[in-house]
């Protein structure tokens, strides 16, 4: 699967909002973390240039502030999409044929796992459990449930956005 790139649109009110943040919080021990999380809320995800400008102003190595941010899912690389689309791949769904549904949505949107399309329009990302067992296979798409799905009808529920 080819890796989509959204091109980074940082504002400088961003980067200020986070330098000032990175100010208060950089002399405090154990506080690299609390910044990284911060810096993720003002951008939505943690792209190689948010990380560099973590790593400017704290002193801390740009190895280290990746490695943090592949290490915990909280932190994303990628930026989500407009239409976030979360595919159930717990037990219930799986057996029903939540992989086949994925694909199909990897296939019509040409991204993969934790991507998002280069119009920013769709993410697309897996997940355990829904809480829909009784509708499997289930997606979401932000906050909207498609259950008792197959395959063939993904371009349709697709296009609605």
């Amino acid at each position: 699967m080819k890796k989509t790139s959204v091109p980074f649109r940082g504002t400088r009110a961003q980067e200020e909002e986070l330098l000032k943040i990175i100010k208060e919080l950089k002399d405090q021990p154990g506080s690299l973390l609390p910044i990284m999380q911060k810096a993720q809320d003002i951008y939505g995800y943690l792209p190689i240039e948010v990380q560099t400008i973590i790593s400017d102003a704290t002193g801390e190595p740009l190895e280290k502030i990746y490695g943090i941010a592949t290490f915990y899912a909280q932190f994303a690389l990628a930026p989500k999409g407009q239409y976030r689309i979360s595919v159930c791949l717990g037990t219930a769904c799986y057996v029903k044929g939540a992989q086949q549904v994925y694909d199909k949505i990897s296939e019509v949107l040409g991204i993969g796992e934790g991507e998002c399309t280069s119009d920013g329009k769709f993410s697309l990302d897996s997940c355990r459990c829904v809480g829909a067992c009784g509708l499997a296979p289930v997606i979401m798409i932000n906050d909207d449930v498609y259950g008792r799905l197959t395959p063939d009808q993904i371009p349709g529920i697709l296009e609605k956005y």
